[in-house]
């Protein structure tokens, strides 16, 4: 159903499909139902000959429950959402697993600069390697990426990895993936 998504190649790539599924179901259930029901309205309650309309101002229960059932509805499915997110959050975000690879990659306008430590496995220092807008990683490893910005705010996006990530100059944002399957992928 959801052809429409690059192919993933990241080991979480797959929890962020399902989840990208679930919430595309709940609003289209949600959006079908409200079609529905507005196609209902517009039938039951359309202009009829002799017939006045009235002003309902909304201020019993009973009619104060069109908005408060839908509303209720509607946090009741962001909160399932929320739950079920939690847990795909916390795998790409907190629970990082010990990286095989440490890239740092520096964001300026219309570039990316990646460096790889050298030999002594430390940055900064003469042994460094940099590419521009050429990033290279073994499959099956786990791979750190340290985003640093030099001018603006920049979006690191790797759709195939399910990875994006905001650079903002001045902060260093750690980001990790483990590519699954060999090939080459566009950096939007």
């Amino acid at each position: 159903m959801l052809s429409w998504l690059p192919q993933n190649v990241s080991t979480y790539g797959g929890d962020i499909d399902s989840l990208i599924a679930f919430i595309y179901y709940i609003v289209g259930v949600w959006f079908i139902g409200t079609q529905v029901f507005l196609v209902y309205c517009l039938i039951r309650y359309r202009r009829r000959a002799g017939q006045r309309s009235e002003y309902t101002p909304g201020t019993s229960l009973s009619q104060m429950m069109w908005i408060l059932i839908p509303c209720a509805l509607v946090l009741f499915l962001d909160l399932w959402i929320d739950v079920r997110g939690a847990d795909v959050w916390a795998k790409v975000k907190i629970d990082r697993p010990a990286p095989h690879m440490v890239v740092r990659l520096t964001a300026k306008q219309f570039n990316w600069i990646f460096t790889y430590p050298g030999p002594d496995d430390r940055f900064g220092t003469e042994d460094d390697k940099k590419f521009d807008n050429d990033l290279h990683v073994p499959v099956n490893k786990v791979i750190r990426i340290i985003l640093t910005g030099e001018d603006v705010i920049h979006s690191f996006f790797v759709p195939e990895m399910r990875l994006k990530q905001d650079v903002v100059p001045g902060r260093e944002i750690p980001a990790w993936f483990e590519a699954t399957r060999a090939g080459r992928y566009e950096i939007l």
